[in-house]
């Protein structure tokens, strides 16, 4: 389900209703039928459903199925990042790609590592299967809570269901996904506290990342140029321009970003030609090429350049730039300076946040990879432009 954005629904209900729902079902119905004939099979009902000559093909059976479903864990991991990444949940982290043909095959060495980390940490910390077994059934039967829940929102505000279907429908879910969890909370203290803690700490986490940006978008707002007042203001016409190409790189559609106007005050020159570039992150897995970047002249060789991009997908500026070329843009690359911010965060007892959560926004974007690694600009024509912000 992480890769529905890669491969669409089709393959994956195929998959599902032709091979796995009935591997399963008949499965599980056999180890049905073996406890209602030999209860005393209770404590290992898999395995004694072969004969004494089919236990050893049948562990390495099920170790090849471990290693298959550690290896979609850790892909549905950097996937999932990535998108949390292009969503705004996430600062942003190093993506490579594994695959010059083969979109989506990614590698993220920070998610890569907290996993081995969380893995071995588990492995000495609950030292057998046995002792794991509370901890994951706590954290299957609240996903399973927690995906009718987001389920029920989807039918609400995406599909636009009628309350009544959606409503009767996620009852029944409930209804056994509940019974679950209420089995389940006696093992909380038995082990179960572990995922609840690490869903707890990775949901501040997106949280955090997610309100400080709207808290940071808020205060660039605050000393924001509207583009108009900017582009009439006489003092503009008095500028230098000099040769090629300057793309300002902004957070959103709309005003003057705050690395021009750090740029006029200390350099006091414009470019002949100057970019207002936003990239903006859809609600969509893909975007198709033709809707893939708009361009509006603003005058006085002022232009706003907007590239839209999926959530399965990775921004880079230069290819956007030559698309908008395509578009009556001139650009020659060779001759152009990318211009990025790059702001001291300063934690406050400003309203927004709390002053720990605030800490917490700050040190996550120290720690982010820089935007010209992440939209991929090209190093060595990059200008940042610092300054520091009061959250």
């Amino acid at each position: 389900y992480a890769d529905m954005g890669h491969f669409g629904r089709r393959p994956i209900r195929w998959t599902w209703f032709g091979l796995v729902l009935p591997a399963l079902l008949v499965n599980y119905f056999g180890q049905g039928a073996l406890l209602l004939a030999n209860p005393e099979a209770a404590h290992n009902p898999f395995y004694r459903l072969a004969p004494s000559w089919g236990t050893l093909p049948l562990v390495a059976l099920a170790a090849a199925a471990t290693v298959i479903a550690s290896q979609a864990v850790i892909s549905g991991s950097f996937s999932l990042s990535m998108q949390a990444i292009q969503l705004g949940y996430l600062p942003r982290l190093s993506i490579r790609h594994t695959s010059a043909k083969e979109k989506g095959q990614i590698y993220i060495p920070q998610v890569n590592w907290l996993l081995m980390v969380a893995t071995i940490g588990l492995v000495l910390g609950f030292k057998t299967s046995s002792n794991l077994a509370a901890a994951y059934g706590v954290a299957v039967t609240t996903t399973m809570v927690i995906t009718t829940v987001i389920f029920y929102r989807v039918a609400r505000d995406l599909w636009g269901w009628p309350q009544w279907r959606i409503g009767a429908l996620c009852l029944g879910f409930l209804v056994v996904d509940l019974s679950f969890l209420a089995a389940s909370v006696g093992k909380i203290t038995k082990g179960g506290w572990f995922p609840l803690a690490v869903a707890g700490g990775i949901f501040v986490i997106l949280t955090t990342w997610r309100k400080g940006r709207k808290i940071l978008a808020a205060r660039h707002r605050e000393s924001e140029v509207d583009i108009e007042v900017f582009l009439a203001d006489k003092k503009l016409g008095e500028l230098p321009r000099v040769p090629g190409v300057g793309v300002f790189m902004t957070g959103h559609s709309g005003g003057v970003p705050a690395v021009l106007l750090h740029n006029i005050k200390h350099n006091k020159v414009l470019h002949e030609t100057v970019i207002l570039l936003n990239v903006s992150t859809e609600g969509v897995s893909r975007v198709s090429p033709a809707d893939r970047v708009e361009v509006a002249d603003l005058g006085k060789g002022f232009y706003r350049v907007v590239g839209h991009y999926g959530f399965m997908e990775e921004p880079n500026v230069p290819a956007l730039l030559r698309l908008a070329a395509r578009r009556g843009l001139k650009v020659d690359l060779n001759d152009t300076s990318y211009f990025v911010g790059r702001e001291r965060l300063l934690p406050t007892p400003r309203p927004g946040m709390a002053l720990w959560r605030e800490r917490l926004f700050a040190l996550l974007s120290r720690n982010a990879v820089a935007a010209t690694a992440f939209f991929g600009l090209p190093p060595n024509r990059v200008v940042e432009m610092g300054g520091q912000i009061e959250l």
